[in-house]
C-alpha cells in the first residue's frame, strides 16, 4: 500500500516530521497547523483594524501578540529558565494598541520566529527531559517539560481559534 502526502491536508496528516521524539510530533503538528493557519487567515487583513474589539473581546492584535509571547514564556519555563525583564515587560504591553509602532506584518513575523525557535527547540529537547519538572510563574508551580510544551500547542490553537472568530467579524464591520 502506498501512501501519498495531501498538502491540503492538516498538519498532523501529512505524516512523521523528521528529527522530533515521536511524543513531541502533536506538539510540533500543532504549531505547523497554526502557523499555517494564521498566515493565511492574516494575509491582506488591514492593519487599521488591528486593535478593533469586538463586542469588547480580545482585539486581533491582542492575539497576534499573546500568540508569539506565550510560545516564548512556556518554552523559556520549559528550559527550565525564569522570565527576563524583558518578557515580563512584553506580557504587561500585550494587546494595548500601538496603531504607530506595530502592523499586522511585524506581529506575523514574530509569531512565525517564535514558531522556528519552538520547533527548534523541541528538535533538541531529549527524551529523558520529557518528565522533568519546571516551574511556571514565579510561584514556581510545578510542571513537566512535557506538560509545558503540550500546553504551549494546546493554548495556541485555542487562540488561533478564538483569532479566526476574530478576524471575521471586524473585517465584516459588523462591531
Amino acid at each position: 500500500m502506498s501512501m501519498t502526502v495531501n498538502k491540503k491536508a492538516e498538519v498532523w496528516l501529512r505524516g512523521t516530521l523528521p528529527g522530533i521524539l515521536p511524543a513531541l510530533q502533536p506538539v510540533a503538528h500543532a504549531l505547523l497547523q497554526a502557523h499555517e493557519e494564521l498566515n493565511e487567515l492574516t494575509t491582506d487583513f488591514p492593519d487599521a483594524l488591528l486593535w478593533n474589539k469586538p463586542a469588547g473581546m480580545a482585539s486581533v492584535g491582542f492575539h497576534l501578540e499573546h500568540l508569539a509571547g506565550v510560545l516564548d514564556r512556556l518554552f523559556t519555563y520549559a528550559r527550565g529558565e525564569l522570565l527576563s525583564a524583558q518578557q515580563l515587560q512584553a506580557l504587561q504591553e500585550e494587546g494595548k494598541p500601538k496603531p504607530q509602532e506595530v502592523t499586522v506584518g511585524i506581529l506575523v513575523a514574530q509569531f512565525n520566529n517564535q514558531v522556528e525557535l519552538s520547533l527548534a527547540q523541541i528538535k533538541n529537547t531529549p527524551e529523558e527531559e520529557l518528565f522533568e519538572t519546571r516551574g511556571v510563574g514565579r510561584a514556581r508551580i510545578p510542571s513537566t517539560v512535557l506538560g509545558l510544551l503540550v500546553h504551549a500547542a494546546e493554548h495556541t490553537m485555542r487562540h488561533l481559534g478564538q483569532l479566526l472568530v476574530t478576524v471575521k467579524v471586524v473585517k465584516s464591520g459588523r462591531l
